[in-house]
């Protein structure tokens, strides 16, 4: 294998994008030019209207075995502005919601960017981890802080302490992850999650993403409930409802 075999993969389905990551000589590692592939890429696929959802996985049976560390030096001397950071932060703030869907590692840079997914839906095989401390390595504080938001200040001090892996059922009792589904049923529950993220209003999920986030301020809310009302998807809602349809949702960002 060689770098040309590291890359990211688009798949398109419907209203459903798959980024899937393929390093398959270093388990899925995420290369320096996969790293700044990944921003990029985003852009194109946010600046899709008929894409509802952004999916997130790894090629074969691993997620992400972490950073490419051939080019350690490269990611050290950036410290937080290095490239994974950059790439970590166009993800988090991703207009669309966003599933890391997990099967095997997922440890260092594939962790990074799990977090920084809306939800993560694993198999039971999964394992996580956050290494630096194995490494000698300072984790990017935004990293670290976004780690801490998800899983709280105990267990992530836990994990970037020990370095250890924890599996599935352990990650879903920290809240690392959200679902564990076996292995065979993956894709199937992956569909029914984003089949439903698709029949939602566009403009609530939007809404919700932000302020969730904590990126909507109070006057970026009242133009949110402005633009409900002016877009027709409330009415729409609710017309849907009382007429027991399926609601035809038409607002695009």
């Amino acid at each position: 294998m060689t770098v040309a075999d590291a890359e990211l993969v688009v798949e398109v389905t419907g209203p459903v994008a798959t980024v899937v990551i393929r390093n398959p000589a270093r388990r899925n590692a995420m290369t320096p030019g996969m790293w700044r592939q990944l921003p990029p890429l985003l852009d194109e696929l946010e600046a899709d209207p008929g894409i509802r959802a952004l999916v997130l996985t790894g090629a074969g049976g691993t997620f992400c075995a972490g950073a490419d560390l051939g080019d350690l030096d490269e990611l050290l001397a950036a410290g937080d502005a290095s490239i994974a950071v950059t790439a970590e932060e166009r993800l988090a703030a991703f207009a669309k919601p966003t599933i890391a869907v997990v099967r095997g590692a997922c440890v260092g840079g594939g962790c990074q960017l799990a977090v920084a997914c809306d939800l993560r839906i694993v198999a039971a095989d999964a394992r996580f981890g956050v290494p630096p401390a194995r490494l000698g390595l300072v984790y990017p504080a935004p990293t670290t802080r976004r780690l801490t938001r998800l899983v709280g200040p105990s267990a992530a001090k836990y994990l970037l302490f020990t370095s250890e892996l924890v599996d599935a059922e352990r990650a879903l009792r920290i809240g690392l992850a959200d679902e564990v589904v076996p292995g065979d049923a993956l894709a199937a529950r992956v569909q029914e999650i984003t089949d439903a993220i698709a029949q939602r209003s566009p403009l609530s999920v939007a809404a919700a993403k932000e302020i969730v986030d904590d990126r909507a301020g109070p006057a970026r809310v009242a133009w949110w409930h402005r633009k409900a009302l002016a877009s027709g998807e409330a009415r729409e809602g609710v017309a849907a409802v009382r007429e027991r349809r399926t609601p035809r949702f038409a607002w695009r960002a």
